[in-house]
């Protein structure tokens, strides 16, 4: 997994119950017949992208959810936002891999107001890098498992070798627990999510000295769903 093909490739190779691989995995009600493909040729792109030019941050929330990542393939970033992540990581062509509608999500609404602002490639991952769910819910959002963090923990690994990172911010209290341990450094902020939206921003603004944020905080009200 040294290189970003690679990478995808091997992430793609997975295979969990009750969690959904958007790199291997297709949705019956939502996906395009090629979105595996799609997502698999997204998250690629903007690794690759993060590679050549120079990520120097990574931004980890817990686990993938269904109104974002596992429709995009791209954590904390859904459907409304992929022309921004596009944008961000040099005008890469990323694709949407779901029929009909770009869905929106809070979080990653709010989250790429801020990279907007931050103007700069910022690599976005997750602790669990897939979609876990409760059984026979697949439009659900669970937490993942010990022993599928476990399972997936040489991605979080290999990601971090292949960027080299100066810093790593761990996306909520879940996330900054599963990163204790790693030879970096980690900055914790709130996730925006139940009530820490003020509290993500303010947490972001001071990382990267960022100018008054009161914009941000008057994003218009989408379903706030914990994790993307």
């Amino acid at each position: 997994m040294k290189t970003p093909h690679s990478f995808v490739a091997a992430l793609s190779d997975v295979s969990l119950p009750d969690v959904f691989n958007p790199y291997r995995d297709q949705c019956p009600l939502h996906d395009r017949h090629d979105a595996p493909t799609r997502r698999r040729q997204n998250l690629e792109a903007c690794l690759s992208s993060a590679v050549s030019l120079g990520a120097d941050t990574i931004w980890i929330a817990r686990d993938l959810g269904y109104r974002g990542g596992r429709r995009t393939g791209l954590p904390l970033t859904d459907e409304a936002h992929l022309s921004n992540a596009a944008d961000l990581f040099g005008g890469v062509a990323l694709q949407q891999a779901t029929k009909g509608p770009a869905l929106a999500e809070r979080t990653a609404s709010v989250t790429w107001d801020l990279l907007d602002q931050i103007g700069r490639p910022v690599m976005l991952w997750n602790v669990f890098p897939f979609h876990p769910h409760d059984a026979d819910e697949p439009m659900s959002n669970r937490c993942h498992r010990k022993s599928e963090r476990d399972a997936t923990w040489p991605f979080m690994t290999a990601l971090i070798t292949m960027l080299q990172p100066r810093t790593l911010v761990a996306i909520g209290r879940d996330a900054g627990h599963a990163l204790a341990d790693l030879d970096c450094q980690v900055e914790t902020v709130r996730h925006p999510s139940y009530g820490g939206q003020a509290e993500f921003i303010n947490g972001i603004r001071k990382i990267y000295d960022l100018p008054d944020t009161r914009r941000l905080e008057t994003t218009a009200p989408l379903p706030f769903v914990e994790f993307a």
